[in-house]
């Protein structure tokens, strides 16, 4: 379990991350939601270790994230952020062979490799393969950055706004794909998401923030519900139910 015990994160005297106390990398796909500024991604930077928090502690599997190697702790969690800054002439089979470096340390054998090929496989890069990334289209892009995380072979997978500029298609083709990733490779998958929609069908758990503070932890149906989608976002909404899943519709 990944476990954060009264973690806080300020910015300049700004508190963004408040006091959390929450376990998170049960079975299945978690969803982090809440309005922009809410925390999500600091969060997610500080159990990455991207970030230090000014209080508290991350444990990852009772690693204290503070002082594991981070080859040791990459081997356990992977983290694939929104801001991804790797070179656009890189190849794809290139990029999906880093998410063996935790393992292999650049030296890559027979076992890594086969790691690389099923990722590939299982993501359908294959014609792929020796494209650079700018000859790729937005969802394409983003199933090669997947497909780095799951050649990474970790037991919790983390992943920032992974529905970032991509359209509708691309959209529900990354989520089913990360539902997938939980239910037939047994990932613990934590995501944030911008969209409580592609949340409530796609995850098994949500939890929503607001101002650095988590405000709501429950199945997903539990939390789509009007009372507290409105506390969330401080927006009017409506939940209707459609073809068995709740769909929230927003007002202003």
């Amino acid at each position: 379990m990944i476990t954060l015990e009264g973690v806080t994160k300020r910015y300049d005297g700004q508190t963004v991350v408040d006091d959390v106390t929450i376990g998170l990398g049960g079975d299945g796909v978690t969803a982090l939601i809440g309005p922009n500024g809410a925390g999500k991604s600091t969060l997610f930077g500080l159990v990455g270790r991207l970030l230090h928090p000014d209080a508290g502690r991350i444990t990852v599997d009772g690693m204290d994230v503070a002082r594991t190697p981070s080859n040791q702790l990459a081997t356990t969690l992977a983290v694939l952020r929104q801001d991804n800054h790797v070179a656009a002439r890189l190849t794809v089979h290139d990029l999906v062979e880093f998410g063996r470096f935790p393992h292999s340390r650049g030296r890559l054998t027979v076992h890594d490799r086969e790691h690389v090929e099923r990722a590939l496989s299982y993501l359908d890069l294959d014609p792929f393969r020796s494209r650079f990334l700018d000859e790729l289209s937005g969802g394409q892009r983003q199933r090669a950055f997947i497909a780095m995380v799951l050649a990474q072979d970790t037991k919790y997978v983390l992943l920032d706004e992974p529905l970032n500029n991509l359209d509708l298609r691309h959209m529900t083709e990354i989520m089913r794909l990360v539902r997938r990733m939980a239910d037939e490779l047994g990932k613990r998958v934590v995501t944030v998401l911008h969209d409580v929609n592609f949340a409530a069908t796609y995850a098994d758990r949500m939890v929503a923030m607001r101002d650095g503070r988590v405000v709501a932890d429950a199945p997903a149906r539990d939390v789509m519900r009007p009372e507290v989608l409105e506390a969330v976002y401080d927006t009017a909404v409506d939940v209707r139910e459609i073809d068995g899943k709740p769909v929230a519709l927003y007002y202003g």
